[in-house]
């Protein structure tokens, strides 16, 4: 079971990159957490005795720690606080997060479904890791940043806006604009490259171009950093 050194509601830091799963016997991997990032935990094991509940503080965002993994969390000397960005400074730090998607594209790479840390991305992992590179915080999961980000129309997008991918009622895949009609996302086996990879709005002659162009949905431009509720989601 648990230590009993670690208390529930409590903030602590991650001294190593770890896994969070959506289910406490730890099958389907949700999330990762990067060394450095906060969570809290929220909920001791009632039955099973192999995870507990936590709550990641940059997004909210819940999930299942194996109990073999607290030995990796450390008290934070400080709670998290969130940065606030403008607008404008957000925009100046386009370059610097298109950048860090093309570089993690020159890696070794396959897509890895609830992949945050690297080099292995799913889609929406990757545009929140570049965010967060530049300390700015999007939310995790593609349907959750369409809602978070400000809508621009296909005609007016421009580099570092996110484009939003899916045909039921909200998307199930996110990429980040380039510039030129081009644009960079992390895509599985079934229709993509399984990896990162560089498509076109524009130029359909490539078959998986003119795949995710029949499920593009919209646009949208991040023009804040994430600010956290103070109330986990509950663990699913």
């Amino acid at each position: 079971m648990p230590s009993t050194d670690l208390k529930l509601g409590t903030e602590y830091r991650c001294q190593a990159h770890l896994d969070l799963f959506k289910s406490p016997a730890c099958e389907g991997l949700v999330t990762q957490a990067a060394m450095g990032r906060h969570l809290r935990i929220t909920a001791w094991p009632e039955v099973h005795d192999t995870a507990i509940a936590v709550c990641l503080c940059e997004d909210d965002y819940p999930g299942w720690l194996p109990v073999a993994a607290l030995a990796a969390l450390q008290p934070a000397d400080r709670p998290y606080v969130a940065p606030e960005w403008t607008t404008t400074a957000i925009a100046a730090q386009i370059p610097d997060i298109i950048r860090f998607t093309q570089v993690a594209m020159t890696q070794a790479n396959t897509y890895l479904w609830g992949g945050t840390v690297g080099p292995n991305f799913d889609c929406s992992g990757l545009m929140q890791t570049a965010f967060a590179a530049a300390d700015i915080r999007l939310p995790r999961d593609s349907y959750q940043q369409e809602d978070f980000v400000e809508a621009v129309a296909l005609k007016e997008v421009q580099p570092g806006d996110l484009l939003f991918f899916g045909q039921g009622d909200r998307p199930n895949h996110v990429a980040l604009y380039l510039g030129d009609g081009r644009y960079i996302h992390s895509s599985g086996r079934d229709q993509g490259r399984n990896g990162i990879g560089i498509d076109s709005i524009t130029d359909l002659t490539d078959p998986i171009s003119a795949t995710y162009h029949r499920q593009l949905r919209g646009a949208g431009r991040v023009t804040r950093s994430y600010q956290p509720q103070g109330q986990p989601m509950a663990c699913r």
